[in-house]
């Protein structure tokens, strides 16, 4: 049996997302002192990037469980670097202060909902204010927090069982961790799944005053989801030169993740359309505000693009067997979808603030680099001192001799891991 070393690198990339993201935060906090209007700029920018970053750790989340649910065996020699992913969700619950702060120039409801006024919405319609009071028992600022920390609780406490199993079992060799694991994967879906639909209703959809879409939580869980393994490939990249992990990718390791990453891909794809479609076809006065508000402007372009650069360009280009089987091809396909679902998030949420024109403020990138920096930091100082592979899950030999069949080529034998 292969001896597997412990992960040591990454301490000049974890400094270096350590010190981005201290000062991505202090000067996306400068921004917002600026004035009235920099605030909330700064605070939508904020929103955006904390969205994005903790979606990655929320799919990561979601995929540990179902592979536990499912008791698969393929993904066990690649699913430390998710186990990773998913240890970074508590310092999320720190970075959700910022939000706290500024609800009231984030949220139209804020004030409003609570039987005041609210000094940075000051021109809401008679409509949108009957239709803040009529949401008032589920949005105001009381329930708002309290429903912060259940989604915390939760992901906190499943993500932590999950993983500390999987460490544990690292040193100890106990198959019943294993079992544990099989258990809380499926126990926890659930719940999870709950979890992260009602914090995008919460968190993102209650930007707007007048807009519904029950698609919305599923859409921003395919966004991340896709996200995620596109993450995950340009990671297992770097690790695969790493002694940590050399040898533990296969071909078919590569071939299944990218299909994931197709499959996914076109889910997305699925649910925008499918999202488009419902609100255009019914015309309902309080879903329609929301298209009409992106087809103004320059909003109109970067939805365009979106459909071509998010959907259209990526799954054709996946489509390729061959590309799916070469990392140092795949993987910038992978970087390109993470730029486009920041793009896909800029779009869903700053025609809140700028109805006319599309062009970023300076704060959306230091807001993007500062909670980016402390997630990859907090999910480097995770991984130190670990073994990048679960190097005592009964089944990680299963993993490691993993074969697929494919029509018309039978089993694929090649076991190199590039």
């Amino acid at each position: 049996m292969k001896t597997w070393p412990v992960f040591e690198g990454g301490k000049t990339l974890r400094a270096a997302a350590l010190g981005a993201g201290v000062l991505g935060l202090a000067a996306t906090g400068g921004r917002a002192f600026m004035s009235a209007d920099g605030a909330r700029v700064a605070l939508h920018g904020y929103i955006i990037a904390f969205a994005y970053w903790l979606g990655l750790a929320l799919a990561a989340l979601v995929m540990l469980s179902i592979w536990h649910t499912t008791k698969g065996k393929w993904m066990i020699a690649i699913r430390r670097p998710v186990e990773i992913f998913v240890s970074t969700i508590p310092i999320f619950a720190l970075l959700f202060i910022p939000i706290i702060l500024g609800k009231s120039q984030l949220y139209p409801w804020s004030g409003y909902a609570d039987g005041g006024t609210n000094a940075f919405f000051p021109g809401l319609s008679g409509e949108e204010l009957h239709l803040i009071h009529h949401r008032s028992v589920w949005l105001n600022s009381n329930t708002f927090l309290l429903r912060a920390a259940l989604y915390f609780l939760i992901w906190i406490v499943l993500g932590h069982v999950l993983t500390s199993a999987s460490f544990k079992q690292d040193q100890t060799g106990d198959l019943k961790l294993t079992e544990k694991t099989w258990k809380w994967g499926a126990g926890g879906l659930p719940f999870l799944a709950l979890a992260f639909a009602f914090a995008a209703f919460d968190w993102l959809m209650s930007l707007a005053t007048v807009w519904f879409s029950s698609m919305w939580g599923v859409y921003y869980f395919a966004g991340s989801v896709v996200s995620m393994f596109a993450l995950l490939i340009i990671v297992l990249r770097s690790l695969s030169k790493d002694p940590s992990f050399q040898g533990a990718m296969r071909v078919t390791h590569w071939l299944s993740t990218g299909q994931f990453l197709l499959a996914f891909t076109a889910f997305w794809g699925y649910i925008a359309f499918d999202q488009y479609m419902l609100t255009y076809v019914a015309n309902l006065p309080d879903s329609t505000p929301f298209l009409i508000a992106r087809r103004a402007g320059d909003w109109r372009l970067v939805g365009m693009f979106l459909a071509v650069g998010h959907f259209v360009g990526p799954f054709f280009i996946l489509l390729s067997r061959k590309l799916k089987t070469q990392p140092d091809r795949i993987r910038w396909v992978a970087l390109w979808i993470l730029f486009v679902h920041y793009v896909d998030l800029y779009w869903c949420v700053m025609p809140q603030v700028s109805p006319a024109w599309a062009t970023p403020d300076w704060s959306a990138a230091t807001a993007f680099f500062g909670v980016g920096g402390i997630a990859i930091a907090t999910a480097l100082f995770r991984f130190a001192g670990r073994h990048a592979v679960p190097v005592k899950d009964p089944f990680l030999e299963e993993s490691l001799a993993y074969r697929t069949v494919t029509a018309g080529t039978g089993y694929l034998t090649d076991t190199a891991g590039h």
